[in-house]
C-alpha cells in the first residue's frame, strides 16, 4: 500500500522566519490523518530565512538527522560540536541522554532541509554528532546509505545511528527507473526533493511525501531530474 501525502495537504507551521510542512502527525501539530510509521516521528520540510533558525533548545532520547538540500545550516550544541552543514550534506544526532543544540542559517539566503526524527533503540545514550556528503552522482541510479544503524554500512562510511532505520538518497536523471528492493517486513517513507517521480505507479509532485507499507520493492521513474530521500523501517530493531 502506497499512501500520497502531497504537499499541499500536509500540516503547516510559520513564523516570521521559519516555514514548515509536517509529513508527521506531532502532538497538536499536522495533518491528524498523517500518523507517525514505525519508527519514523517527525519528517519536517523546514525553509529558513536568511541570519535566522532555531536556538538553543533541549533534545533526549531521539535520532535526528538533518539533510540539507540548499543553502547551509550552522549547528552548535552543548557537547561542544559545532559545524556547517551545506547543500549536499546529512547530519546525525544523537540526542541520548540529552543535549543542547542550536541550528541557524547564517547564509544570505534561505536554507531548505528535511528534519527527521526516529525512536531509538535504546535510552539514555552517549550523545553524539557527525556530518557528511551524500557523495551521490546523477549516473549511479542507485540508492546511497547515507546513515543507519548496521555496522558494515557505519564501516562503508554511513553516519552512525541508534534507531531501527536507515537513511538513503539517489539522484536520478529524467526518464531513469531505478528499482530498490525492501527488505521483508520493512516499511519506507520517501519525498522527492525536486522533481515529479513515479512511486510504484503513484505520481509525486517535488516536495510530497509517500508511505509505504507491505511493499517488496521502491520502483521510481523520474519524470524530471530528481532528488529522493528515502527512509527504511524494519518491523523489528
Amino acid at each position: 500500500m502506497i499512501e500520497h501525502r502531497p504537499f499541499d495537504a500536509l500540516g503547516t507551521l510559520e513564523r516570521a522566519w521559519l516555514q514548515t510542512r509536517l509529513h508527521c502527525r506531532y502532538g497538536e501539530l499536522g495533518c491528524p490523518d498523517h500518523a507517525p510509521q514505525r519508527a519514523l516521528l517527525v519528517w519536517n520540510d523546514d525553509v529558513i530565512a536568511p541570519h535566522s533558525g532555531f536556538g538553543l533548545h533541549a533534545h533526549r532520547n531521539v535520532e535526528i538527522l538533518t539533510v540539507v538540500l540548499r543553502g547551509a545550516i550552522t549547528h552548535e550544541d552543548s557537547a561542544g560540536h559545532r559545524g556547517r552543514i551545506a547543500a549536499g550534506s546529512v547530519q546525525a544526532m544523537s540526542a541520548g541522554r540529552g543535549i543542547r543544540h542550536a541550528e541557524r542559517n547564517e547564509e544570505g539566503v534561505a536554507t531548505q532541509l528535511f528534519q527527521i526524527w526516529l525512536r531509538p533503540r535504546a535510552l539514555d545514550g552517549e550523545p553524539r554528532w557527525a556530518t557528511r556528503g551524500f557523495e551521490l552522482a546523477q549516473d549511479d541510479e542507485r540508492c546511497v546509505v547515507l546513515a543507519s544503524a548496521r555496522r558494515d554500512e557505519i564501516e562503508a562510511g554511513a553516519l552512525p545511528i541508534d534507531a531501527p532505520a536507515r537513511l538513503l538518497a539517489a539522484v536520478l536523471r529524467e526518464g531513469v527507473t531505478l528499482t530498490h528492493a525492501l527488505a521483508a517486513d520493512t516499511d519506507a517513507y520517501l519525498v522527492p526533493a525536486t522533481g515529479r517521480i513515479d512511486v510504484n505507479g503513484v505520481r509525486l509532485a517535488p516536495r510530497d511525501g509517500a508511505a509505504l507499507r507491505g511493499e517488496h520493492e521502491i520502483r521510481m521513474t523520474a519524470r524530471d531530474a530528481t532528488v529522493v530521500v528515502i527512509v527504511e523501517l524494519p518491523l523489528s530493531p
